[in-house]
């Protein structure tokens, strides 16, 4: 695709790639559980919000945590505590389950029966750039409409699909300097 960076950062800008800061507003919206997995809370929280109905539990399994009930309800008792590697597979069933789950909620809010939702592009940090090579690169906003493809991939927590959503259903919308947003410092917009 013309106009993508192949070298970015090779003069000293600094940012990320769009559909990163996508995905990350996104999770801020999901409202994950702020308290970590090491403590005792966090672990909690995330087992109760795993195994509080039959629906839970089996996509729990789905996401990947495939341990027995003996073994969740020794965890939830505090008899026995996780290794690591479950550690690891219970944020990431936890992650893809709320993902699925708050998915459609928020599909619903940013697309907002046809009207939209307004996206900031802030652009990406030229202050490490010497000046003769610094572009100028404005501040944008955009009404994005259709949001069904990026947060399907969100939700599937699939990277190449969500760039591809996001560049080719919304930065080419900016006209003929979409190119320039690739790399930007932060996308900001609500739901």
């Amino acid at each position: 695709m013309p106009e993508r960076n192949i070298d970015f950062g090779k003069f000293g800008a600094r940012g990320i790639k769009g559909h990163e800061a996508v995905a990350r507003q996104l999770d801020a919206l999901a409202n994950f559980i702020s308290t970590p997995i090491t403590q005792r809370r966090g672990l909690l929280a995330r087992l109760h919000y795993l195994t509080r109905t039959d629906h839970a539990r089996a996509a729990a399994r789905e996401a990947g945590l495939t341990v027995t009930d003996r073994t969740l309800k020794a965890w939830l008792d505090g008899k026995r505590n996780p290794s690591k590697k479950n550690l690891q597979a219970i944020e990431t069933a936890y992650y893809t389950v709320r993902r699925h789950n708050v998915a459609r909620y928020l599909l619903a809010r940013l697309n907002r029966e046809g009207r939209g939702t307004r996206v900031e592009f802030h652009p990406l940090n030229q202050s490490q750039v010497p000046r003769p090579l610094q572009r100028v690169i404005e501040y944008r906003t955009l009404n994005v409409r259709h949001w069904d493809r990026i947060v399907e991939a969100w939700a599937a927590d699939d990277d190449e699909a969500l760039d591809d959503a996001w560049v080719n259903d919304v930065t080419v919308d900016l006209g003929s300097q979409w190119g320039e947003y690739e790399y930007v410092t932060n996308i900001g917009f609500a739901a």
